[in-house]
C-alpha cells in the first residue's frame, strides 16, 4: 500500500471527511514522526510498533566494481520494531493461510 492508497481507503471509509483533510492529517502524522526521529527521539504507537534511529558508525567500505577501499561516513538509519498486536495479527493470518507466503 502506498500513501495515496491509504488516503483513498480512509476517505472511502469516512465519507464525512474531505480528501484534502485526510491528506493533511496523514502528512502531519508522517511529518511529526520524521521530525521526532531527526531529533533522536523514539516514537511509540502502542499496539502498532516503535520507530527509532540506529547509529551506523564510520567504516572503511569497498567499491564492488573496482575493489577500491572507500571511506563511508557515519549514518543514522530509521528502524521499526513491530508491536505485539501487529505481530499477533500477522501470525494469526499466516496460520490460517493455505501455506502460501505473504510475498506471493
Amino acid at each position: 500500500m502506498i500513501k495515496s492508497e491509504l488516503i483513498q481507503m480512509l476517505v472511502d471509509e469516512n465519507p464525512h471527511l474531505f480528501q484534502k483533510d485526510v491528506e493533511n492529517i496523514i502528512a502531519a502524522i508522517f511529518d511529526e514522526i520524521s521530525d521526532a526521529l531527526a531529533r533522536g527521539d523514539r516514537v511509540e504507537l502502542r499496539g502498532f510498533g516503535a520507530f527509532s534511529t540506529k547509529n551506523r558508525p564510520a567504516r572503511i567500505g569497498r567499491n564492488p566494481r573496482t575493489g577500491e577501499k572507500v571511506a563511508v561516513g557515519e549514518k543514522y538509519a530509521p528502524q521499526f520494531k513491530a508491536g505485539k498486536e501487529i505481530r499477533e495479527r500477522l501470525n494469526r493470518r499466516s496460520a490460517t493461510d493455505d501455506g502460501n507466503s505473504l510475498e506471493d
